[in-house]
C-alpha cells in the first residue's frame, strides 16, 4: 500500500499550505482576549478625541452615522439628545379642552345667500338622429331608418347604432333613443321628407 509519499516536495508543500490556512480559519473564529481589552481602551481614547467614528469589541472602526447594532449605551449621543429643548407651540397637553384658535382676520360671510353653489353639471349633448321611417316588412320585427348627417343605419328595438346610441322602444310616431355615453334618453318624432 502507497501513501502518496514518493513526490516528497509536493506533500511537504501541502502540508505547509494546510498549516498556513487553518492558523487563518483560527485567528478568523477566535479573536485573542488581549486584542479585545486593548481595543477596548483604545475605544476609549479614540471616542473622546473622534466623534465621528467609534470602535467595536473586534477593534473595527465604525462611522457613527452608520445604523448601530451595538446594544452597548454611547454617553455622547445621551448627552448630545439631553440638551435640546422642546419649545413647544403654547398649548397645555395636560389641561382637557378645546385648544385655543387663532380669529380669522378679515370679513366673515354670515350670510347663506352669499354663499354660491357650485354650478350644475352641464346638460348631456343633443341625439343628433333623424327617424325617417320604417323598413320592416309584415310579420318580421319592428326596423326603422335613422340618419345622422350622410349616414344611414337601420336598427330594431334593443340594437346599438353607430356604436353610440342604442333604440329602446319603437311606436308609430317616434322613437326612443339612448345615448350609452351619456345615460341619456330621448324621444325622436318621425319626420317626413
Amino acid at each position: 500500500m502507497k501513501l502518496g509519499l514518493e513526490n516528497r516536495k509536493q506533500v511537504i508543500a501541502l502540508a505547509v499550505l494546510g498549516a498556513i490556512a487553518l492558523v487563518f480559519v483560527v485567528r478568523w473564529l477566535w479573536p485573542s482576549e488581549p486584542q479585545a481589552s486593548a481595543s477596548a481602551a483604545q475605544t476609549a481614547t479614540v471616542s473622546s478625541t473622534n466623534t465621528n467614528s467609534r470602535r467595536t469589541a473586534f477593534g473595527k472602526a465604525i462611522a457613527l452615522n452608520e445604523p448601530r447594532l451595538d446594544p452597548t449605551l454611547d454617553l455622547a449621543m445621551l448627552r448630545k439628545s439631553e440638551e435640546i429643548k422642546y419649545t413647544g407651540n403654547g398649548r397645555n397637553i395636560f389641561v382637557a379642552g378645546a385648544p385655543q384658535i387663532e380669529q380669522v382676520k378679515g370679513p366673515v360671510v354670515t350670510d347663506q345667500a352669499t354663499i354660491k353653489a357650485p354650478p350644475p353639471p352641464p346638460p348631456p349633448p343633443p341625439i343628433n338622429l333623424k327617424f325617417f321611417g320604417f323598413a320592416s316588412k309584415p310579420g318580421e320585427p319592428k326596423k326603422i331608418f335613422l340618419q345622422q348627417g350622410d349616414d344611414v343605419f337601420v336598427a330594431g328595438e334593443g340594437e346599438i347604432v353607430d356604436r353610440r346610441y342604442r333604440v329602446l322602444r319603437i311606436s308609430p310616431a317616434s322613437v326612443e333613443v339612448e345615448d350609452v355615453l351619456n345615460n341619456n334618453k330621448q324621444s325622436i318624432p318621425l319626420t317626413l321628407g
